[in-house]
């Protein structure tokens, strides 16, 4: 029978380069694969799905919303469950749900069985995403840090990248249950690998573990999913649904924010974010995330309206930057290990910004939209990795689970954001109200603009970069409490 290694064998050595390790990391590392997988991969199918199930297409966008809603509203709780509980066991059961889910959505024969299982789907990658960058602590040294983020960070950009492509190979091939169904032994393997080699919980007495937050938890899987429903039904008007809904989202997260003040175990310690370098680099991965979607957003509508481009070359060029991400996510680790995860941040901030104020007064020429990009991507490997690795390298045991939590809900709120609010600056800049039927000039014209916009939300992270640096080099700021 397989046996889980201690963790005083899973950091064995100084050099972090053992077996055991080696195999740890190709378990996070599939696991961070197939949760980003599962979010790209759907999108492709959703024509197919319509026709399928004979459902129009508001009906059909469900099943990806159905994914982001449920690892948007429960990856901060399911974290700080690890914490509680032990991330080995939830890791495991994380996966576990997810393969499961995947047969479900692979076999279902209605609509809104696969909907519900896409949920489900959904809740076994949010604890698949938070616990696999707390893992990082427990499986590598400390110096290492920044190579094992940027190996996540890689394999996050091969997923998002490869569910595009290969979705369509899978549906042309062997129809749309393939889609889900490619994940089973994907998800097997990880299980197994996991079960084997990630470290085994640290058991404290039952008098040292606190208690859950299950308010708390409630009110902030209210506020995110009313704050994402806000941002993404109605693709792209915002009526008076929409502004129910974000009123609903203010009015929960408020509620969740005076919880947390008085109970005895909050789901997150709101004292945490009085640390400079944790605030920070919060709202950078979200001002960073919305700048990023802009380029999945506009991209598109750019290369088909303004280049001329048939349906298989923007796929390709498409496919530029989360590949340009993923070469360089792995060496981005190295860098910042090296050189410090903060001066890394800044640099690579520095690079996106430099992207897109390229990308916003470029001619519209392939080359002048290619070569930004792969700016802007590489920008973005070296940002990410250095900024999890800022946070993430320094947290308590006890803390790594919700903190993980929230860098990767920080991102998929930017995500989201990002979709509506610069799609809506993209719509208006191209001055249409029909981006599909904009003049070639119109939407080049609305992608400068959009991108001069990306700049400015750039700049402000930079300020908010260098700012936390300099009060986190105060005494009175170090440590998350």
């Amino acid at each position: 029978m397989l046996k889980p290694i201690d963790a005083g064998r899973a950091v064995a050595g100084d050099t972090g380069r053992g077996p055991s390790v080696r195999w740890a990391l190709a378990s996070l590392s599939l696991s961070m694969l197939l949760s980003s997988l599962g979010i790209s991969i759907a999108n492709v199918a959703l024509p197919t799905l319509a026709q399928a199930f004979n459902a129009s297409f508001q009906e059909v966008q469900w099943i990806v919303l159905a994914y982001l809603l449920a690892i948007t509203t429960t990856i901060v709780s399911v974290g700080r469950l690890g914490d509680i509980t032990g991330r080995r066991l939830l890791l495991l059961a994380g996966l576990f749900l997810f393969t499961v889910a995947s047969v479900l959505c692979g076999v279902a024969p209605t609509l809104w069985l696969l909907i519900a299982a896409r949920a489900a789907q959904g809740l076994g990658a949010a604890i698949m995403m938070a616990l696999t960058m707390a893992f990082v602590g427990e499986t590598v040294p400390k110096a290492k840090t920044g190579s094992a983020m940027g190996l996540l960070g890689t394999m996050s950009a091969i997923g998002t990248a490869l569910g595009p492509s290969l979705g369509g190979l899978l549906i042309a091939g062997a129809g749309w249950r393939a889609i889900f169904l490619v994940n089973v032994p994907l998800g097997l393997l990880a299980f197994v690998l996991a079960y084997r080699y990630l470290p085994a919980d640290r058991r404290g007495p039952k008098t040292d573990r606190t208690g859950f937050d299950v308010v708390g938890t409630l009110l902030l899987a209210l506020a995110l999913g009313a704050y994402a429903l806000a941002m993404t039904v109605g693709r792209g008007s915002f009526g008076p649904l929409n502004m129910a809904l974000l009123a609903a989202a203010v009015f929960g997260a408020g509620l969740f924010v005076l919880v947390e003040a008085r109970v005895a175990s909050p789901l997150i310690r709101l004292a945490a974010f009085r640390n400079a370098t944790l605030s920070a680099s919060l709202a950078m991965s979200a001002l960073v995330a919305t700048v990023m979607m802009a380029t999945l957003v506009v991209g598109p509508f750019y290369l088909s309206r303004a280049l001329g481009l048939d349906a298989a070359l923007v796929g390709i060029v498409m496919s530029v930057g989360p590949l340009v991400a993923a070469l360089t996510g792995v060496p981005a680790g190295r860098i910042a290990d090296r050189f410090g995860a903060a001066r890394m941040t800044i640099i690579g901030l520095i690079a996106i910004a430099a992207g897109c104020s390229i990308l916003s007064m470029m001619p519209a020429t392939l080359a002048g939209y290619i070569a930004p990009i792969a700016i802007i991507t590489s920008g973005y490997a070296l940002f990410q990795t250095a900024n999890n690795t800022a946070v993430m390298s320094d947290i308590r045991p006890d803390q790594r689970g919700v903190i993980s939590g929230l860098l990767n809900l920080s991102r998929n709120l930017g995500l989201i954001t990002g979709a509506s609010v610069m799609g809506a600056v993209f719509a208006v800049a191209s001055a249409t109200t029909d981006i599909t039927t904009a003049r070639p000039e119109a939407v080049a014209a609305g992608m400068r603009i959009t991108f001069a916009v990306a700049t400015i939300l750039i700049v402000v992270a930079l300020a908010i970069a260098v700012g936390s640096r300099a009060l986190a080099a105060r005494p009175s700021m170090s440590g998350v409490s």
